[in-house]
């Protein structure tokens, strides 16, 4: 079980949004806001362009998914983020026409999640 902990924001809309560091394949540290969407399913979601970009492994060809905006086909990547202070291995999608990057459900099955407006405490851990 993962212990480590991230810190969050409420954005102007009340999107949950997380500073993460994704780690190219030089080991280059590149920090990123990422959307927490309990729309999405996997890990995480990112344009092509940046999953390149980092140097990230392409694993399979792709993947087949349905989306709010229709069926998509998603580049599968492997990809390096940091948590806190833990480095994690990790599938990503990508796609080219992806604005935002995106943490999916997935992390809420090892994470837990704290939301309070009231009090603008996020937290992810």
């Amino acid at each position: 079980m993962w212990t480590s902990m991230i810190d969050g924001r409420f954005n102007h809309k009340g999107e949950l949004i997380f500073e993460i560091g994704l780690i190219a394949a030089d080991e280059a540290l590149i920090s990123v806001p990422a959307l927490l969407d309990t729309g999405f399913t996997d890990w995480l979601l990112l344009n092509n362009e940046m999953a390149l970009d980092l140097g990230w492994v392409q694993t399979q060809s792709q993947k087949r998914m349905q989306t709010a905006g229709g069926i998509i086909n998603f580049s599968i990547y492997q990809g390096i983020i940091l948590f806190d202070t833990e480095e994690l291995i990790i599938r990503a999608l990508g796609g080219d026409e992806i604005l935002d990057i995106l943490l999916g459900v997935k992390w809420l099955q090892i994470k837990r999640l704290v939301a309070d407006y009231s009090h603008n405490i996020l937290t992810l851990g």
